[in-house]
C-alpha cells in the first residue's frame, strides 16, 4: 500500500505517475471531471475510494474501479494549502497600544484536518494561530505560547492549575487582556475554574475562545471568533473571565458569556454557546472594532489588583439522576473516597427515594453533596415536593440555578480549600464568581437571544 491506498488503487496512480500533493484531473465513467489535489487515503475510509482536495476547500472521494482517467496537472502543491498561516513581516501591522497574550490549549481553533485518518487534530500552535488570522492584530500587539495542546475532552484539573499560574504570570507582567483558544466541549468548565480561581482580584479581561470548524475548512469561524476574543481581550471595560463565541450563524456579532453562567447547546452550529437563566456580558462586533454592553453588573477594568486562589480537589464526582441504580454509583463513589458529589437531579432537583438513603450515608461521612437540575433553565427548589424535604433533611446543598458544571468546578475549588462541612455549605451557598442569578429566568426557545439583544 502507498500513501495508504491499497495495492490496486496503488497501481492505477503509478502508472498514471501522479502521487498526493499532485493537482490532478480525474474523469468518471459517467461522463463526470473533477480537479483537485490528491490526498492520501483516510484510514477510515473503504480501501478503494481516492481521495481529492477541491479548489472551494472540501474533500471529495471517487470510486477507483470508475476512474477512466487521472491527468496530472501540476506536482508537488502543499496538501494543507488552505488555512496555512503566511509569516507576518516586521512593520506589516500597526502596533496598537494595548498588549494582548494568547495562550494556546488546543482544540478545533487550534486544528486543522489530518489527512491521512480524515479526523480533526490539534497542529496549529499559538503563534501560527495569531499569523494565520492577521487581521486581530490590529486591536492589540499580541504575543502568544503554546502551554499546551490537547483536545478540550482531555481537559482535568491539573491542566485548570498550570492555565491558572500561566495566565496569572502573564498579567504580573503587565497584558492588557489574556485570550486562552481552548477546544469548545469543555471550555464551559475551564471557563468556570478560571472564574473562582481569579474570583477575589482580576484587573484586566480573560477570554476563552474556540471553533466549531477547524481552521482549514471553508466554513470555520476561528477568525471570526479569535479577531473578537482579541478585542474583548485588549478593549472590554469589563476584567472578568468571559467565553467569546459567535452569537449568530452569520459573521455578524459575537457574545461574551459570563464564565460560569455559559454552557455549550448544540454540538455543530457557529452559535452554539449561550448564557444560561442570564444576559451575555456584551455583543461584540470585530469587523467594526465595537463592543456593546448588555449588563452594568460587571467588574471594572483595573479597579482591582490581581489575586490567585489557584487548585481543585481531584476527588469530586458529577453524576445524572436517572430511572435506576442511583443509588450504587452513589456507595460506589463514598467507597472510594471521593471528597464531594454533585448531582444532576430531576425538575427542581430531586432524586429517589433509595438514593436520598446513599445521599444520606455520604453526607454522614463527610461527604457534601450537591444537587443541581439537569433541566439547564430554571433553579433547583427543593422545598416544593415531600422529595425535596426529604433530600434537604439529609443534608444535601441546592444549587440554586447554578449550572450543574460551574456546581461541579465550584465545589472542586471549595474542597481544595476545606473539607470542613459548614464552611462548605457556606461557600457553596455564596455568590462568589456570578455563578448564580435572581430568582427569576428567562424563557428558553432555539436562539432565545436573537430578539433580546
Amino acid at each position: 500500500m502507498a500513501h495508504g491506498y491499497p495495492e490496486k488503487t496503488s497501481s492505477l496512480l503509478e502508472k498514471r505517475g501522479v502521487k498526493p500533493g499532485d493537482r490532478v484531473v480525474i474523469r468518471r465513467d459517467d461522463g463526470l471531471e473533477v480537479e483537485g489535489i490528491l490526498l492520501p487515503r483516510y484510514e477510515i475510509e473503504p480501501q478503494d475510494i481516492v481521495i481529492l482536495k477541491l479548489k472551494n476547500g472540501y474533500n471529495i472521494g471517487l470510486r477507483a474501479d470508475r476512474i477512466v482517467s487521472i491527468e496530472k496537472k501540476s506536482g508537488g502543491e502543499r496538501i494543507e494549502q488552505p488555512g496555512t498561516p503566511a509569516p507576518l513581516l516586521e512593520g506589516e501591522l500597526p502596533r496598537p497600544e494595548r498588549r494582548v497574550h494568547v495562550i494556546g490549549t488546543g482544540g478545533t481553533i487550534a486544528s486543522r484536518i489530518d489527512y491521512e485518518t480524515g479526523a480533526v487534530k490539534p497542529y496549529i500552535d499559538a503563534e501560527e494561530l495569531i499569523q494565520a488570522i492577521p487581521e486581530a492584530a490590529s486591536y492589540a500587539a499580541i504575543t502568544a505560547e503554546e502551554l499546551f495542546s490537547v483536545l478540550s475532552e482531555n481537559m482535568s484539573p491539573e491542566y485548570w492549575e498550570k492555565l491558572v499560574d500561566t495566565i496569572a504570570r502573564r498579567i504580573r507582567e503587565g497584558y492588557d487582556g489574556i485570550v486562552v483558544a481552548h477546544g469548545t466541549d469543555t471550555m464551559a468548565y475551564t471557563a468556570a475554574a478560571l472564574s473562582f480561581a481569579f474570583h477575589r482580584g482580576l484587573p484586566v479581561p480573560i477570554a476563552l475562545v474556540g471553533a466549531q470548524r477547524s481552521s482549514d475548512r471553508p466554513s470555520s469561524d476561528s477568525a471570526f471568533n479569535f479577531t473578537a476574543a482579541v478585542l474583548v481581550a485588549s478593549r472590554a471595560p469589563f476584567a472578568e473571565v468571559v467565553v467569546v463565541m459567535h452569537g449568530s450563524l452569520s459573521d455578524t456579532y459575537a457574545l461574551a458569556h459570563r464564565g460560569t453562567r455559559v454552557r455549550k447547546m448544540h454540538s455543530s452550529r457557529r452559535d452554539a454557546f449561550q448564557s444560561i437563566n442570564t444576559l451575555p456580558l456584551a455583543k461584540v462586533w470585530p469587523e467594526e472594532g465595537r463592543i456593546e454592553m448588555l449588563r452594568d453588573d460587571y467588574r471594572r477594568r483595573g479597579a482591582e489588583e490581581l489575586v490567585v486562589d489557584n487548585g481543585f480537589d481531584r476527588k469530586v464526582a458529577l453524576i445524572k439522576h436517572y430511572p435506576g441504580p442511583v443509588e450504587e454509583i452513589i456507595d460506589s463513589l463514598v467507597d472510594r473516597g471521593f471528597h464531594g458529589i454533585v448531582i444532576e437531579g430531576t425538575g427542581f432537583g430531586h432524586v429517589s427515594d433509595k438514593a436520598i438513603e446513599s445521599i444520606r450515608r455520604a453526607i454522614s461521612e463527610g461527604i457534601p453533596v450537591v444537587v443541581a437540575t439537569q433541566t439547564v433553565f430554571g433553579r433547583v427548589n427543593l422545598n416544593v415536593y415531600s422529595t425535596g424535604r426529604k433530600m434537604l433533611r439529609a443534608g444535601v446543598i441546592p444549587a440554586d440555578d447554578m449550572l450543574a458544571e460551574t456546581a461541579y468546578v465550584k465545589l472542586s475549588w471549595v474542597l481544595a480549600r476545606t473539607r470542613d462541612p459548614v464552611e462548605v455549605r457556606r461557600l457553596m451557598e455564596s455568590n462568589l464568581a456570578g455563578e448564580k442569578g435572581e430568582r427569576q429566568s428567562i424563557r428558553y426557545y432555539p436562539s432565545w437571544y436573537h430578539g433580546r439583544l
